[in-house]
């Protein structure tokens, strides 16, 4: 028996990534636009709508399609809700409107006998009546309808053309031959961990250009069977905060600058605070757990560590202190505090407006829980010992890693879903997750869907300094941010390359980077040598080429003591308390406060999507752009990007993007040092010396009117 065949032809979707095998990404309050290449075969007039909806609900929200060129369709709609939604692309041959249309083909051809055509017309409308039955409407159709069958075929006409008819046959349109989009997916039955949700129905007059998938990471050595069903592509929708942010990070160990004795976290106010004050609204911590003794290292990674010395937050775990919650990652290092303690800091940063995002990172001590209750979780020698983790030349001692393929892999994810689970019921929502790339990408689709299911508003950041496959793997699968390849892209050519991808390719679809200046692994070489204006060039570009980004304190106190010939911190605090003067001489908070309140201020820079490269006369100097659809906001940065010596350019100004004539006069307003000037068109000239102002950011106000001796601009 011949199956039936859609009536309509839907492909080339867009966006849909992999085939609808991971979801868009936006954040709530946002647009999705949706393309698709619809067609049929014959001369029907087609319909098509794009229809979306919550996975939960049952009813579709839809809106009509509007035909483009060469069969290529286009529709837009608004997601509103911070949750898991779905979208489709529904197509049928429209026999009213092709009727419509062959009927006045046929007066103007000089058609005499019409009859046939006129009862089919009437037919139509009849048709739409019953399917409106229960409401006004089906009374008005099946008048119209006779006034149809009554009507010379002029009249039947003029009366088709009505367009209060075309609207009724609009609103109950014949959709028993429509074909829907569906995507087929492979769903693996096994006692592995499902990366898919269950579809809804089984395919019915669907139509695709997807590719079958398989579910990734499937284990070896795992019976492993398939079921093809059918389903619809996802959009993740995210809360605001996932796309625009500022995160401070520091260790609560060193929050009051001491060098000898460590913080707790009622002394964590004060850095808080100062944080606020700068603008940032993200609080990170590294991670707050028991600390390890055994192999503890010591300061500058000395495989002894000295009495007093606090050992590396990132080997986890000490079941020998008697915590609450056995000593592992769900418990806090007592040296920091009490859980009374912690969510007293909870409710503080939820006063100021901020948010706390703690490290989860998946590593172990030697006295972890983990080790002595699930020894089978890690990996082993040859002679039965556990493996500590390495980064060749770089020993961990203090850290065994944990196996995720190992026999019991089901019951060590669910473990590490319950830590994340955990956490959220403490109000936490941001995680920093640390080395994703060493785990399996399906795990994260697993941890990340499971616990998006309970509290859909958390948002996971990707620390993969890896592969640039294996980074946009870990976005699509299931993290809201990623970190980049910012940090070491310094050059007007590396930058411009690397945004344009970032933010103008399918990467926006699913790829949020949050661009971090340092961190407590990471000194760039550009800030070990270039000084105070390099900071300064850093953190102008990181505020304003991206909607989230992020510094590691230390940053804005301008700190570049390194290793000999490495990209790491001399002294680094991850083995030892840090002493600082917050307020030290040289510092450039002034300039990050600002940045932040600029960013607030003005709507452009909450947009990812957003970013334009422009042309300037000089290799040295970056030259971009952001604006609103309204072009009521229109910001302009300028960045010397050498810290060592002035340049100047003559800018390009795309005058005409703003709605501007190349002779027109208009005031650009340095936002970081309050100056006014008055450019004409395209070409205008700028300096810009490093150690005294690296950067202009402009905002562009448009000259309206002189009304005595005063200006107006918008």
């Amino acid at each position: 028996m011949i199956p039936k065949q859609p009536a309509a032809v839907i492909e080339a979707v867009t966006p849909l990534i992999e085939g609808g095998r991971y979801p868009v990404r936006r954040v709530a309050g946002e647009d999705l636009v949706v393309e698709a290449d619809v067609y049929k075969d014959g001369h029907d007039i087609v319909t098509a709508v794009l229809k979306w909806r919550q996975v939960s609900d049952e009813k579709w929200h839809e809106t009509l399609m509007t035909p483009l060129v060469n069969d290529r369709w286009r529709a837009t709609c608004s997601l509103f809700e911070n949750a898991t939604y779905e979208y489709t692309i529904e197509a049928w041959g429209d026999t009213f409107r092709s009727w419509q249309h062959e009927f006045r083909k046929k007066i103007e051809g000089g058609v005499l006998d019409l009859s046939s055509e006129t009862i089919e017309g009437a037919h139509f409308i009849v048709g739409a009546a019953q399917r409106a039955a229960g409401t006004p409407d089906a009374e008005r159709l099946e008048e119209i309808a006779k006034k149809i069958e009554a009507g010379t075929p002029a009249e039947v006409d003029q009366i088709a053309h009505w367009t209060e008819l075309e609207a009724l046959m609009a609103s109950w349109p014949d959709r028993s031959q429509a074909t829907e989009y569906k995507i087929p997916v492979v769903e693996a039955v096994c006692s592995q961990p499902p990366v898919e949700k269950p579809m809804r129905a089984a395919p019915k007059n669907t139509t695709s250009d997807a590719t079958v998938s398989g579910a990734p990471g499937q284990l070896p050595g795992k019976a492993q069977e398939a079921s093809l069903r059918y389903g619809y592509p996802r959009i993740e929708v995210d809360r605001e905060r996932a796309k625009f942010a500022a995160w401070y990070e520091f260790f609560p160990r060193s929050a009051e600058g001491k060098p000898d004795s460590g913080s707790t976290f009622r002394d964590c106010l004060g850095r808080i605070d100062d944080a606020k004050a700068m603008g940032f609204d993200v609080i990170y911590f590294p991670p707050i757990h028991p600390i390890g003794i055994t192999h503890r290292k010591g300061r500058n990674n000395a495989v002894k560590c000295e009495p007093g010395e606090p050992g590396v937050p990132y080997a986890i775990g000490n079941r020998h202190l008697g915590c609450p919650n056995g000593g592992g990652h769900k418990d806090i290092a007592p040296e920091l505090g009490t859980f009374k303690d912690f969510d007293w800091l909870i409710k503080e940063l939820h006063k100021r407006g901020m948010e706390l995002a703690i490290d989860f990172a998946i590593n172990s001590s030697p006295d972890h829980p983990y080790v002595a209750d699930h020894p089978g979780w890690f990996y082993k020698r040859p002679d039965g010992t556990i493996k500590y983790a390495e980064n060749p030349p770089k020993k961990y001692e203090d850290v065994y890693p944990l196996n995720f393929h190992n026999e019991n892999w089901e019951a060590l994810w669910d473990e590490m879903v319950s830590v994340i689970l955990f956490w959220c019921k403490k109000k936490v929502r941001i995680f920093r997750v640390d080395n994703p790339h060493t785990k399996p990408v399906a795990f994260w689709e697993y941890l990340t869907g499971k616990v998006r299911e309970k509290y859909p508003d958390t948002i996971f950041l990707s620390e993969a300094f890896t592969r640039p496959k294996m980074m946009k793997v870990l976005a699509k699968a299931g993290f809201q941010q990623s970190y980049t390849y910012f940090t070491w892209r310094n050059s007007k050519q590396e930058l411009t390359e690397y945004f344009t991808e970032l933010t103008q390719t399918e990467m926006v679809e699913y790829f949020r980077g949050n661009l971090f200046t340092n961190t407590p692994d990471i000194l760039p070489f550009f800030l070990q040598h270039g000084g105070r204006p390099a900071f300064m060039i850093r953190a102008v570009l990181a505020a304003t080429l991206s909607t989230v980004y992020g510094i590691y304190s230390g940053f804005e106190l301008c700190e570049n003591a390194a290793l000999p010939n490495r990209e790491e911190y001399a002294d680094s605090e991850k083995y030892q308390f840090k002493g600082r003067d917050w307020n030290a001489p040289g510092n450039i908070k002034e300039l990050v406060t600002k940045l932040n309140k600029i960013r607030n201020e003005n709507r452009a820079l909450h947009e990812y999507t957003n970013l334009k490269f422009y042309a300037a006369e000089s290799d040295n100097v970056l030259f971009y752009g952001k604006m609103t659809p309204a072009r009521d906001n229109i910001i302009l940065a300028v960045v010397n990007l050498d810290p060592y010596r002035a340049h100047s350019a003559y800018l390009h100004v795309p005058v005409e993007e703003f709605g501007f004539l190349e002779g027109d006069t208009y005031q650009v307003h340095d936002l970081l040092s309050g100056e006014r000037y008055l450019w004409r068109g395209s070409r205008n000239y700028i300096e810009l010396d490093p150690f005294i102002r690296p950067a202009h950011i402009f905002r562009v106000r448009r000259w309206v009117s002189r009304e005595q001796d005063f200006d107006y601009y918008l």
